[in-house]
């Protein structure tokens, strides 16, 4: 099918990015939150990013407005159904994706796309509760998503070959690079890095090193441009909690088991940027290791 509009559930950091891309590509756009702050943050985000752009002669001012225009904002999550594709960028939690698409089956045309931007959790297993398995993928953007230029695509059990084809045309028109992934817990990604991430964390844990040590280590040795430590706050310590459980529970080896250390700061709050503190604490001037 020839998709023309998108529909983007979640408004924060994945959601919002998601809508800065899929907008510059020209596709209409309808973002929803259950948040109405969180609206009106997403579009303030999205204009601040697409002037940086234009400053940085990336993009013209016509291209920004344009792209502005196709952007609306609603708090009704069956607003959405006139989308040819619909995508779900919520929290990583099941129940909370299970609940979206039931609220939303009903409103939707037959033809109707759905994907999930999830970076871990089956696809197979939130397909086969909607009405339409065989047009169902993950759909997953790497963070930020107007920098990043991968994304995943990743088939469930019943996907059929004209979804998996309409979604790579999609990929291709916001001038990304897709990688086809099968249906295993966390994917390509986020099964090779999480891992590193826990293990970082319990190379902390067990006194090998300090934060800065380690995530020092990692960029100067390993020429990451990003310290393992700094990316969990980066990404949301939480997520990476979310994402080694699954790993975890998914494929039963003990070699996912979460550090219990990265528990002990989720259950603290300390989620990393987001919360203001996590490995780092960003409450003043610059980052400060918090071990």
């Amino acid at each position: 099918m020839d998709i023309k509009s998108i529909g983007i559930v979640g408004a924060g950091q994945m959601g919002n990015g998601i809508a800065h891309v899929s907008a510059l590509a020209g596709y209409d756009v309808t973002l929803t939150d259950v948040n109405a702050d969180a609206l009106k943050a997403a579009t303030d985000v999205i204009s601040k990013n697409m002037d940086r752009q234009v400053s940085r002669e990336k993009i013209s001012q016509q291209d920004r407005d344009d792209a502005m225009g196709r952007i609306k904002t609603t708090l009704t999550l069956t607003d959405l159904g006139p989308s040819d594709l619909i995508i779900e960028a919520a929290t990583e939690r099941e129940d909370i994706k299970h609940a979206i698409f039931a609220e939303l089956l009903p409103s939707l045309k037959p033809e109707t796309i759905l994907t999930s931007n999830t970076s871990s959790i089956s696809i197979t297993r939130l397909a086969s509760r909607t009405d339409r398995p065989e047009r169902f993928m993950g759909f997953h953007f790497m963070n930020p998503v107007p920098i990043m230029q991968l994304v995943e695509l990743i088939r469930g059990i019943a996907t059929n070959e004209d979804t998996y084809k309409a979604c790579r045309a999609v990929v291709d028109k916001l001038d990304k690079t897709s990688a086809t992934a099968e249906d295993f817990p966390a994917f390509i990604v986020n099964r090779i890095l999480m891992p590193m991430i826990n293990e970082a964390v319990y190379t902390l844990y067990e006194g090998v090193g300090t934060v800065t040590s380690i995530d020092t280590s990692m960029k100067l040795g390993a020429n990451h441009p990003m310290g393992p430590l700094e990316l969990a706050d980066f990404i949301g310590l939480d997520t990476c909690l979310a994402i080694m459980n699954v790993l975890h529970d998914g494929l039963a080896d003990t070699k996912y088991r979460p550090c219990p250390l990265l528990t002990k700061y989720v259950e603290a709050g300390w989620l990393g940027r987001k919360t203001q503190r996590g490995f780092y604490d960003y409450r003043g001037d610059a980052p400060v290791p918090t071990r």
